[in-house]
């Protein structure tokens, strides 16, 4: 019995093929085909919806003049001693120099296919350093802005490449977050003291740093990275 089922089901299986190729083949429909589009018909002028406003288009604000983002230098505030960015602008191997590994930062920034950096530096009071880097990303499959903010944000709790503590949370960012460096002290030389602030938001990866002699605020740090993540 189990051998006729087997015969049975084989038997039907060759019909149906045989039955499938005696038939004309059925022609299949062409891939490119007129009307198609959609709307089929472009909508009258006054009925064309008007494009999303900057609140909910953030890459609008984005894909004008970068720099025009950067914080502006407060009242009193002087040009810095060296001139890293150039016209507001600053090349990914400069950037890359601010950091110790700077091969590997290279590498890996172009890979991510850095777009542009915009930077501002100024000098406050008498040894007050500030720093602004905005570095935007080129859309892609690797997410280059958040890839980027979170790699710096991953050692920044340790004490031997970064602060050495968790930092605070920047008001209105998702992963932002800002630092106090313990002071540096060596003999001869004045005490060194380190804030910094890493944030994304969209393709741009914010990163703002303060130098100075004498201790820096949390609230100089969080404010002027607020301040920074607005304009975004």
């Amino acid at each position: 019995m189990a051998a006729a089922a087997v015969l049975g089901i084989a038997g039907g299986t060759a019909v149906g093929y045989g039955v499938q190729a005696d038939r004309a083949p059925t022609p299949l429909p062409a891939l490119s085909q007129p009307n198609l589009a959609y709307p089929a018909k472009a909508l009258p002028a006054d009925k064309v919806p008007d494009p999303l406003p900057v609140s909910q288009d953030r890459q609008r604000k984005t894909e004008g003049d970068l720099r025009e983002l950067l914080v502006s230098k407060p009242s009193g505030a002087r040009n810095a001693r060296f001139p890293f960015p150039t016209k507001g602008w600053m090349s990914l191997d400069a950037y890359a120099r601010e950091f110790k590994s700077e091969d590997y930062m290279f590498e890996t920034l172009a890979e991510a296919d850095v777009r542009r950096i915009a930077a501002a530096n100024w000098l406050q009071g008498q040894y007050r350093d500030v720093g602004i880097r905005l570095v935007q990303f080129r859309s892609g499959a690797v997410l280059g802005a958040s890839d980027h903010a979170n790699d710096q944000l991953d050692y920044m709790p340790y004490a031997k490449e970064g602060a050495g503590n968790a930092g605070d949370p920047i008001k209105g960012s998702g992963n932002g977050r800002y630092f106090l460096y313990k002071a540096v002290n060596k003999p001869g030389y004045l005490p060194v003291y380190q804030a910094r602030a890493i944030a994304q938001r969209g393709d741009v990866m914010l990163d703002v740093f303060i130098f100075d002699t004498v201790p820096i605020s949390k609230k100089d740090i969080r404010t002027l990275a607020e301040r920074q993540l607005e304009r975004l």
